[in-house]
């Protein structure tokens, strides 16, 4: 008669995952395989720590170790969990989106210091709540600036268009999850075209906005350049969503027109801010033309990388 085998435990399905991802150099594999764990087990990380040898039982093992496969096979952790925190806040993903990038966390610092900076100017206390403010999230993908923004300012009004109906279902499941979803429209529309007709409740069809000037817009446009494709990793390349990517063949092919597109939607001191590719800044700042655009700045990364570009309406 065979031995029967020792029960599986946390350490030890910890332990073989490592070696599984590490062969397969996955990047920061062991944090990818403590988030399988997680989810598999429905845990946080302090319980995970805290019983190393709990026993998991065989349908749980046989499902984390299908993850393990997966992710060893080139699909993104998130995609097999399905979220992603940003902004310390928990967000749903799908193939449909782009998974949000902590770097992108520096969209929402600067639209956020250039509103308290504005009220400071003129004199006035700071807007804590947003009360009043219109804010448009161009290329809003899984909805996780638009939606950050409106966490820090409750009393703010936002528009969040995409070009894809399947990223934006997305968003609408994240503002129900965050409790935003009375005060945010979610429109399909090639960036702010006016040809990107909708319609609202009332059955009207009206450009992206229904003719709102902006106080603030922010956006991630896809800005990786098609020839940069090979140099991505795989994870990116063969499982992020294309038109969230790529901004034409250079990557910066959009910025034209969103930039002449903001002018035309936001009020006088309106403030745009947008995020940049890692090498598109010195194509992106000159299209702020100093006839339409004043109090232009430029926030790099912890990398040292200018990632977020912001300018004012003149």
């Amino acid at each position: 008669m065979k031995p029967q085998a020792a029960p599986l435990v946390v350490r030890s399905a910890l332990r073989e995952a490592f070696a599984q991802l590490r062969a397969a150099e996955v990047p920061s594999h062991t944090l990818a395989g403590e988030l399988l764990l997680l989810h598999v087990l429905g845990r946080d990380r302090a319980w995970m720590y805290a019983h190393p040898e709990e026993e998991i039982s065989a349908p749980e093992a046989e499902r984390f170790f299908k993850l393990v496969s997966r992710r060893a096979a080139g699909e993104p952790t998130q995609h097999l969990t399905g979220k992603q925190e940003f902004w310390g806040l928990e967000f749903e993903v799908t193939p449909d989106v782009l998974i949000p990038r902590p770097e992108t966390e520096h969209v929402i610092e600067v639209a956020l210091d250039r509103l308290a900076l504005r009220e400071r100017r003129a004199g006035r206390p700071r807007k804590t709540e947003g009360t009043g403010l219109q804010i448009a999230d161009i290329g809003t993908g899984s909805g996780c600036i638009a939606i950050a923004l409106a966490k820090e300012l409750p009393g703010a009004a936002f528009v969040a268009t995409d070009i894809s109906s399947a990223a934006l279902a997305v968003a609408r499941r994240n503002a129900i999850s965050h409790g935003v979803t009375d005060r945010m429209r979610f429109v399909e529309a090639n960036l702010l075209e006016e040809s990107g007709e909708w319609r609202v409740a009332s059955g009207e069809r009206k450009p992206p906005g229904g003719g709102i000037s902006f106080d603030l817009i922010v956006s991630n446009p896809p800005y990786v350049g098609r020839r940069e494709a090979g140099t991505l990793m795989r994870e990116v390349r063969e499982h992020e969503p294309e038109i969230a990517l790529y901004g034409g063949e250079e990557g910066y092919e959009l910025y034209a027109d969103l930039i002449a597109q903001s002018a035309g939607h936001l009020k006088p001191g309106g403030i745009l801010v947008l995020e940049l590719g890692h090498n598109s800044l010195p194509a992106v700042e000159p299209l702020l033309d100093e006839s339409a655009w004043t109090k232009i700045g430029v926030t790099k990364d912890l990398a040292g990388i200018p990632r977020v570009l912001a300018s004012e309406r003149l």
